[in-house]
Order: C-alpha cells, then structure tokens, then sequence
C-alpha cells in the first residue's frame, strides 16, 4: 500500500494535470502562456522520482521541491520548490502530520515564497490565495477544530484570495507588464496553489 505522503502528492499531481489547460489559459491572458504546461511536466517528473515507499514526509517534500526547481520553467518552479523545501525542513522524519505540523508548513511555505519572491499578499501572486488559507486553517485549529475542518476554511479562503486577485493590479512577474489591464484576471498561482489545497483536502477526506 503507498504511503500517506504518496498518495497525497498523487492526487496533487493528478489535479494539477487535468487542470493543465485551464492553468495554461489564465497565463496567456497574463503571463508566458505556460504555467498549466510548465506545473503538470514538473509533477510528472516528481511522480517519476518518488516511490510509493517512500514514507519520510520531510524527505519526500524536499525531493519534490528539488525536482520542482529543476523541472518547472519561469517564476513558479523556484517559488514551488522553495515552497515545498522549506515545508520539507520542517517535517523531517516524520511519517504522520498533526494539526500543528500543518500550521508550520503553511508558515515555512510562505517565508520561503516570500523570500525568494520578494512578495507580499496583495501583489496577484500565489501568496492571495495561501496566506488567507494559511490564517484560516489556524483560526480553526485554534478553535478546536480537527484537519479536515480546518482544512475546508482553508480552501474556502483560497479561493476567495483567487477572487481578490481579479480585483487587483499585478506588481509581479510578467503580469505587471499589464498594470491595469491585468484586473479582472485571476493569478494562474494563487489557482495552482488552490488546487493543491483541494487536492490535500481529498487526500484526507479520503483517508
């Protein structure tokens, strides 16, 4: 049977992969036209390295990051792989996540985007769609909740950071070309990193 870390990472990749050319299209209307291509090649290629063995969480977010870096063109394979890195450092050794490593991969995932982005929320970057999801999921722990609530606020925030980006100028990446003209369109970023975090939720809806 694959591992939890596996499983997970699959159904990131899978739904990564059918969202291809809908991830495509929102950059052409903004960007290089490749993100869809780009994410779905580079998850292709993180499928390939990982084996349904592999049940260290930490060391299989850093192969994923490595791979995602080496892999995905333009801004998001570095934005990604540092992503995923970083979470990776925090979960090392670990083969079960509880609430709070949760919270400390969505905190170690921003400061890596953050840092190798020089980006803040409100910038139409991925980081409209994971912080507000970031600060919901913590909200619900807090509370009492268990992962899979927290969760759902998570994704539900995600995708209300999506919608705030069609709001927004970009002052990012090749979008901020656009200035104005860039409103009324959703970041393909903020859109990817939602689908991951549907994809995490299924994983533990599924569990």
């Amino acid at each position: 049977m694959p591992s939890g870390i596996y499983t997970c990472l699959s159904k990131i990749a899978d739904l990564i992969t059918a969202n291809k050319d809908f991830l495509t299209e929102l950059d052409r209307e903004i960007g290089d036209s490749d993100h869809g291509i780009n994410m779905a090649r580079g998850f292709s290629a993180v499928m390939e390295k990982l084996s349904p063995d592999d049940a260290d969480i930490g060391a299989v977010l850093k192969k994923t990051g490595m791979t995602l870096l080496s892999k995905v063109g333009g801004a998001s394979g570095p934005l990604y792989g540092t992503a995923y890195m970083e979470a990776g450092k925090v979960t090392a050794g670990k083969t079960e996540l509880t609430s709070e490593d949760f919270n400390l991969i969505f905190e170690a995932a921003i400061a890596g985007i953050q840092k190798r982005g020089h980006a803040v929320k409100g910038e139409k970057t991925m980081l409209d769609a994971i912080i507000p999801a970031s600060e919901a999921y913590a909200k619900k722990i807090s509370e009492g909740s268990g992962i899979i609530e927290a969760l759902e606020a998570a994704v539900s925030s995600a995708r209300e950071g999506i919608e705030y980006t069609k709001t927004i100028i970009a002052t990012k990446g090749r979008a901020s070309y656009l200035g104005e003209r860039s409103i009324g369109h959703q970041d393909p970023g903020a859109t990817s990193a939602t689908l991951t975090l549907e994809a995490i939720l299924d994983y533990f809806k599924n569990k």
